[in-house]
């Protein structure tokens, strides 16, 4: 069973010579844009592996010199697959790190619960596992006096100095371009210290904690002199979250507003990331001003799109001074003139909208996204969160219940995290007054009621999760505004389902890994309905985690059915608009939203009350989560209005997902 389908997308887009290149020339000429150098891997999992053995080669060669190798290492979710390898090379291969000298280069200040720290998270995620000497672990601790704190930084210093400063380096960047948390501003010549954490940092942060709220609001990292006094520095990023904070530090100049920009003046420094990382470097994103290009039609449109915005004209002006003039002649070449060009892509685009997502009956389907036939259609919308069909296709939705097909929706887990407490509160005095008007006599449920309430206003923690009880009342105000939403869309009671997936169900922000229960659960519903659409979460900048996780375990059912003679007729297309939408170039469905539709959607949205103001994990993004998807809606058709084609209030943009064959490796 395939659980990690998901790192396969890459969109069809990226052919191999671009990130992994046949020869040194051809790597000189890709990469002439990047200042630092920079490894591109298909999926994170192979880079971690490479990094792991170039770790432990040099720990084993200052062993055979009888030396301490001094490693320098952060927490995040970034470095895990690292730490998960060099576990496996102890317990499998017998790799010694008796000499190994760890440096935790950064601690939240303050944390008084030790399972709360960043050392504790490292030690879970790798020192415990390995024949480390626990007096070799170095970390500034996170319960200090405040008056101690610049006299401990000077002593984690003096150590580090003692011991003749890091022999390696493992960084992962965070999405300011931060390195440990020197954030944007840090100067360059930094030293360890205390700093304050902003709102985006907190957020990077949040998995940990069971709420933004709770997350330390300060740390102690070593500097950015430190760091760079480093023999030998790697960086490691994942996932295209990180992509544009990679373009600015591997491109860009060096300059204290992106920290890790820094880096390029190492003498012995690496960029380690994976293909979604990699997405916005030139030669991933406009490889046709480094090399001559494989033109595909989404390469090429994607050469349009950019074009367009570089010269501020819709597709049918650009002439051949404008490919000339911008390293597009090749289209020149291939198509004998802007004309050419400008009608194909113009077609291109206009061929992917469509009001009929679910396929117009009796219609020639010959350039639409979707076939007409079978219709009406049976349509499953899977949702991460009991929110996300709304929020992010919610116009979409209503088009395939006012057309007539059999939709379905399916929520995957119950979101019962993101309900504050109040809520509960609110809900349990309502439920106390409604018994006591009308069932008096039932002294059971009012004591139970009582007992919840004394519990949330008296002895939960800041930190502690959730009972049982409350986590079932979270669940079921979330499920309740679901059906609500669902109703206003006119989707029947019986066509409403609640998956709760079990990776979901351990009450903290930390979820499990996915299983093959989750995948089972999945398969066997979509089963139960053999659908021949599937309108799935494609949202892998989730911050998070859950939409990907929820997607895996989608994926994997797919895979495990995608030879059935049923699912062959069955279409899967992703959807986006939690955090950001498709690229222009990958979209395949473009579904108008017209100004009524938008206000519909918006009311939508609007049924999820928990999830307004006082939901614990809105973030920095003072937008609600309606004004946040009507702006990415306007967005997409803003685009399209540039670029010469029509002009909508809204669109919500899908890209086809084709399930993988079985000669992929990994």
């Amino acid at each position: 069973m395939r659980l990690d389908l998901s790192s396969y997308i890459t969109l069809d887009r990226i052919p191999q010579r671009y990130y992994r290149p046949e020869n040194d020339f051809e790597e000189y000429t890709l990469s002439r844009f990047e200042k630092i150098p920079v490894h591109i891997y298909e999926k994170s999992d192979r880079a971690a592996r490479k990094i792991a053995a170039n770790i432990a080669k040099l720990m084993l060669k200052h062993q055979k010199e009888g030396k301490k190798f001094i490693l320098g290492v952060s927490g995040g979710s970034s470095p895990i697959q690292v730490y998960e390898e060099l576990i496996r090379m102890h317990k499998e291969e017998g790799v010694s790190f008796s000499n190994l000298v760890v440096f935790n280069i950064y601690e939240f200040y303050p944390v008084t619960e030790p399972a709360l720290t960043n050392l504790q998270f490292i030690k879970d995620s790798f020192l415990n596992h390995i024949d480390i000497d626990p007096d070799n672990i170095y970390s500034i601790d996170a319960d200090i006096e405040k008056d101690l704190i610049a006299e401990k930084c000077e002593e984690y210093e003096e150590a580090l100095h003692q011991l003749g400063g890091l022999d390696y380096l493992l960084l992962g960047l965070g999405s300011k371009g931060n390195i440990g948390f020197n954030m944007p501003g840090s100067n360059l010549h930094s030293q360890t210290r205390l700093v304050v954490l902003d709102g985006d940092s907190r957020r990077d942060i949040a998995s940990s904690y069971e709420s933004l709220d709770k997350v330390p609001v300060s740390a102690i990292t070593m500097g950015i002199a430190d760091m760079m006094r480093a023999k030998r520095i790697t960086l490691i990023a994942w996932g295209e979250q990180k992509a544009e904070s990679i373009k600015q530090m591997v491109e860009g100049s060096v300059t204290e507003s992106a920290p890790a920009s820094v880096l390029q003046t190492h003498p012995d420094a690496d960029v380690y990331i994976d293909l979604a990382a990699a997405s916005n470097l030139t030669r991933i994103s406009q490889p046709w001003l480094v090399t001559n290009c494989e033109w595909t039609s989404k390469l090429i449109r994607r050469a349009i799109v950019w074009l367009c915005g570089i010269v501020n004209k819709p597709i049918l002006k650009l002439t051949n001074k404008d490919y000339n003039d911008y390293g597009l002649s090749e289209l020149i070449t291939l198509y004998g003139s802007a004309y050419n060009v400008n009608i194909k892509i113009f077609n291109d685009l206009q061929h992917t909208i469509t009001g009929w997502p679910g396929g117009k009956p009796n219609a020639d389907d010959s350039n639409r996204p979707e076939r007409a036939k079978p219709y009406p259609k049976r349509v499953i919308i899977f949702s991460p969160h009991p929110d996300d069909d709304v929020i992010s296709m919610g116009g979409t939705f209503q088009r395939l219940v006012n057309q007539g097909h059999d939709v379905h929706v399916a929520y995957q887990t119950s979101g019962n995290i993101a309900v504050g407490d109040e809520e509960v509160i609110r809900y349990l005095s309502v439920f106390k007054h409604l018994i006591r008007e009308y069932d008096p006599d039932n002294k059971a449920a009012l004591d139970k009621l009582s007992s919840i309430l004394h519990h949330l206003f008296h002895e939960k923690g800041s930190d502690d999760v959730d009972i049982p009880e409350v986590r079932f009342l979270k669940g079921r105000i979330r499920r309740e505004e679901a059906r609500s939403a669902d109703r206003y869309v006119g989707l029947p009671h019986s066509h409403v389902h609640f998956l709760d997936l079990p990776f979901y169900e351990t009450g903290k922000v930390k979820k499990d890994p996915i299983s093959e229960k989750d995948v089972v659960i999945v398969k066997n519903f979509i089963e139960s309905i053999k659908p021949h659409q599937i309108y799935v979460a494609g949202d892998l900048a989730d911050p998070h985690g859950t939409h990907k996780v929820c997607l895996d375990a989608i994926l994997a059912a797919i895979d495990l059915m995608k030879d059935d003679d049923w699912f062959k007729d069955c279409r899967i297309w992703m959807y986006r608009g939690a955090w950001k939408e498709w690229e222009i170039d990958h979209i395949e469905m473009a579904v108008p939203i017209s100004p009524e539709e938008l206000r519909q959607k918006r009311n939508a949205i609007l049924r999820h009350q928990s999830q307004m103001e006082s939901a614990p994990f809105l973030g920095d993004d003072e937008r609600l989560f309606w004004q946040r998807s009507e702006e990415r809606n306007r967005a997409t058709a803003n685009m399209y209005d540039k670029l010469g084609l029509a002009s909508y209030e809204a669109i919500e943009a899908f890209v086809e997902y084709k399930p993988l064959r079985d000669n992929i490796e990994g």
